[in-house]
């Protein structure tokens, strides 16, 4: 039975790493998938999906204008995919989430999505909040603050290792940029988001 799923975390959790290892499951096995990145982040390069350990391969990437049910349903015409495995989707719109949630109930295609769940601000990507609401099933991949606890935040650093609290959303980077911390950690890194009564 298909089904639409969310693999969320932090920054430097393995989610590629994760997607690039189940895709390759499915190889083994005589099976095709069907890779698709944000266009946004060329991090790897352009429509690659990589991770930080090394291995990567290639992917047809997504913009928020693209139509995604349109481009798996093109995708499936093609041949059978077993599984389509889709990175970055923090950067997934509201209605792409949707075209998601279509594509698994009409197209009968088992949809893997991997990102983040919030930003350094500690607030929901528009395409992980649409994902947390629609998902049939959602699992985290965890990673440790440096203090041992499980890192739930992220922080965004400036060019002198200072924490941000303010910007934009989005910001591509990677471990110069950004760095995962318990909640404890975070507050401390970017001051205490509660108002005193």
């Amino acid at each position: 039975m298909a089904k639409l799923y969310f693999h969320y975390s932090t920054m430097n959790a393995g989610k590629s790493t994760l997607l690039l290892q189940a895709s390759y499951n499915y190889r083994e096995r005589g099976m095709q998938t069907y890779l698709l990145t944000a266009e946004i982040d060329g991090r790897a390069g352009s429509s690659i999906i990589g991770s930080r350990i090394g291995i990567n391969a290639k992917a047809d990437t997504y913009n928020p204008r693209s139509d995604l049910f349109k481009m798996l349903s093109r995708r499936q015409k093609k041949g059978p995919v077993a599984c389509v495995f889709i990175d970055e989707a923090q950067f997934l719109t509201k209605d792409q989430v949707w075209q998601l949630a279509r594509a698994v109930d009409d197209l009968k295609l088992p949809i893997m999505c991997y990102g983040l769940r919030v930003d350094f601000r500690g607030e929901l990507f528009p395409g992980s909040a649409a994902l947390l609401a629609l998902a049939d099933e959602m699992r985290e991949a965890r990673t440790i603050c440096f203090c041992g606890k499980k890192a739930t935040m992220v922080v965004r650093q400036d060019e002198d290792g200072n924490a941000m609290a303010e910007g934009e959303q989005v910001q591509i980077g990677g471990n110069e940029t950004y760095v995962s911390l318990c909640r404890k950690h975070w507050r401390e890194a970017v001051g205490d988001r509660l108002t005193k009564p």
